[in-house]
């Protein structure tokens, strides 16, 4: 009579990670949240940004703040 144990087809177990691999994997989501926040702010901050052109027609400089005639 074969074992219920033995080798047979059908799907495999999973081992358990290892505690090296769970640390590599923690690192791994740590830089990529990074990654993602940096894209993320840099995405607002381009769509944020006021054009060229409008910072163009501003005329500020050392005497801006006294009215002009």
């Amino acid at each position: 009579m074969r074992s219920s144990f033995s080798a047979r087809t059908g799907p495999q177990l999973l081992k358990t990670p290892s505690y090296r691999q769970q640390v590599g994997r923690r690192r791994l989501v740590v830089v990529c949240a990074m990654l993602g926040l940096a894209l993320a702010s840099g995405v607002i901050g381009a769509l944020t940004h006021p054009q060229p052109d409008q910072i163009a027609t501003a005329q500020t400089g050392p005497f801006s703040y006294f009215p002009s005639e």
